[in-house]
């Protein structure tokens, strides 16, 4: 179990990573729909949850990934204009909350974080990062994302709120 944690505010969108003694507060962006737990809902889903996987070590800043596989491109060399591109590095998450964040609710209803995709990832959306502007996941400058991915491991424990 990691020594670390991660504390994401929806209300303040915010996060924070507790470590030893230390604290870094990091400016983010959450789901555009709000907070939520249903599959298909594009809320942030709320709980405690983990760090299950770490995608994209050593991808330079602003790689962008797709099913979380390098693409090759630079978010700034990018196509399109599509928004909330998954950039940089990846912290898939596990809800750890049996019927909450993890499996099904009681209605029978996939609540499963892990089985929805929801990240912690880099954006090229830097400009609205400090207000809700993802499909679900948390969203994180390059820089910020690459720093974070290198400090926590996986089992890391995170929080929603």
């Amino acid at each position: 179990m990691s020594e670390d944690c991660l504390l994401v505010s929806v209300d303040q969108q915010k996060l924070w990573h507790f470590y030893g003694a230390g604290c870094d507060s990091y400016t983010i962006s959450t789901a555009r729909a709000g907070r939520g737990c249903l599959q298909d809902s594009q809320q942030t889903p709320t709980g405690l949850h983990q760090v299950s996987e770490k995608i994209g070590a050593g991808a330079p800043a602003g790689m962008v990934f797709k099913a979380r596989q390098p693409t090759g491109k630079l978010w700034s060399d990018w196509p399109s204009a599509e928004d909330n591109l998954i950039t940089s590095r990846i912290l898939w998450l596990a809800g750890l909350e049996p019927g909450h964040n993890a499996g099904a609710n009681a209605a029978g209803q996939v609540v499963d974080t892990k089985q929805r995709y929801v990240y912690v990832h880099g954006t090229n959306q830097h400009a609205q990062l400090g207000t809700p502007n993802s499909h679900g996941c948390v969203l994180l400058s390059d820089a910020d994302v690459i720093a974070l991915f290198d400090r926590v491991s996986v089992g890391t424990l995170v929080y929603i709120r």
